[in-house]
């Protein structure tokens, strides 16, 4: 079965070898067709402490790794337009 891979923001990277991604999407709401916007937090294991605040990853599903954290940090994510000016 395949992992699920999503993309999204690091909010937060105070822990060791953990950041917090905010992976936004956007869901139609039943009665009145329109879209919203739903965000939620996911906690993911960052080995190199590699990432920092505003940095946008893919993160991709994994076997647990303590009680919060089932996703672990693949790559930063190219697509993004760099925020380096």
């Amino acid at each position: 079965m395949p992992r699920r891979v999503l993309h999204g923001q690091v909010v937060s990277d105070v822990a060791d070898k953990t950041v917090v991604v905010k992976v936004e999407r956007q869901v139609m709401h039943p009665l009145y067709k329109k879209y919203i916007k739903s965000t939620k937090k996911y906690m993911a294991h960052d080995e190199s402490n590699r990432f920092k605040i505003g940095d946008t990853v893919m993160i991709r599903e994994c076997r647990p790794l303590s009680a919060r954290k089932r996703w672990e940090v693949l790559v930063e994510d190219a697509a993004a337009p760099a925020a380096e000016a």
